[in-house]
């Protein structure tokens, strides 16, 4: 697909998820109106009063820490500046990427279009955390304190606002692919990849080993404490483990001491189906695109080891809502968990694809689109 048709969808993807965000941080302030608790209930508006306020231009009268008010003005123009370069990251991360992902994936009748859908929907959610992530220090130094723990605050702040960025990414990822079917009218079928069955088996089995690193070494509780105690020292960078987790660990387990054999293998399928669905992405994806090169698998992988988290979150929710009296807030609170580890391995797990593939002479020369 021809960048200038690509950029159309891109734009307009950019600009939904935007104005989308803005207005969730817009809405925070309606949940202080009178009556709010007494319709959705206090806990609920707790939950989507945190969900929501990382992404208010107006930080409620609290910069700087002073609730009343006195002080706030020095660091009021901080938290101003932090919200404008969350959502020109957002604007700028998610536009770059379905840029790449429309090119190399256009969101044709059939097989393409799902495709296209669910990546772009990963890759709001990577968009909106990265954007996040990046404007931290901003909104840290706006507290009054950015030198006391900075790079734990630094994990705390940049895991804010990702549960309301699930559904804001799939209204805006239906958005793009409804532009780019437009942009594709009566243009000839994009070419694909001709990709023979076992080199992709050899490539996905690649790139889930990969993702199963983090997912099953390092997340393990022991070997996840130890990552996260074994920096530690004086100074405002002297204790990075709270952020080295936030990027390394794609989830957490433990054996199943003191919970039954079956509860704790039931739990376990999350994680079993996270590695499916990597495995069937970089199974399937280079046959659906129309050119193998490292950003596209690096992006896919990326995309795929989101959806995987994704399913795995749902999954949980599912089991941790039945039999309880939880809110539906409450048990998804969980969702959007690992992003960050997500973007780091995933992209690995693309790179490590794309070698592999390559390497058992996996693809035949198609046109350069």
């Amino acid at each position: 697909m021809e960048y200038r048709r690509a950029a159309i969808p891109a734009v307009a993807g950019g600009l939904m998820v935007t104005l989308l965000l803005w207005w969730a941080g817009a809405s925070a302030e309606a949940l202080r109106l009178e009556g709010a608790n007494d319709v959705l209930g206090f806990a609920a508006v707790a939950d989507l009063h945190r969900w929501l306020l990382p992404w208010a231009y107006d930080p409620s009268g609290t910069a700087g820490g002073y609730v009343d008010g006195t002080g706030a003005s020095r660091y009021l123009d901080l938290h101003h500046t932090a919200i404008q370069i969350r959502f020109a990251a957002v604007f700028v991360l998610y536009t770059a990427g379905a840029l790449l992902l429309v090119r190399r994936l256009p969101a044709e009748p059939g097989r393409r279009t799902w495709a296209a859908l669910l990546a772009l929907w990963a890759w709001g959610l990577v968009a909106a955390t990265v954007a996040v992530t990046v404007s931290a220090p901003w909104l840290i130094a706006a507290g009054g304190h950015g030198s006391y723990r900075f790079l734990p605050q630094l994990a705390s702040a940049s895991s804010a606002g990702r549960q309301i960025a699930v559904p804001v990414a799939l209204v805006t990822a239906a958005w793009t692919v409804f532009v780019a079917r437009l942009a594709l009218k009566d243009t000839e079928p994009q070419p694909r990849e001709n990709v023979p069955a076992r080199p992709a088996v050899l490539a996905a089995t690649a790139g889930t080993a990969v993702v199963s690193i983090s997912l099953i070494v390092l997340s393990y509780h022991s070997n996840a404490a130890s990552l996260q105690t074994a920096f530690t020292g004086n100074g405002r960078f002297g204790e990075p483990g709270d952020l080295l987790r936030q990027w390394l660990l794609l989830g957490a387990w433990s054996g199943p001491a003191g919970a039954p054999l079956g509860d704790w293998l039931l739990y376990r399928l999350g994680d079993v189906l996270l590695l499916a669905v990597v495995w069937c992405t970089l199974r399937w994806l280079p046959g659906l695109l129309t050119r193998v090169s490292v950003p596209a698998m690096a992006a896919g992988g990326v995309c795929a080891t989101v959806l995987g988290l994704l399913a795995a979150q749902f999954l949980r929710m599912a089991q941790d809502g039945t039999g309880t009296s939880a809110g539906l807030l409450y048990v998804a609170s969980g969702l959007g968990e690992g992003v960050t580890a997500a973007l780091l391995w995933g992209a690995l797990a693309g790179v490590a694809a794309t070698v592999t593939l390559r390497a058992a002479g996996g693809r035949t020369a198609s046109p350069a689109v």
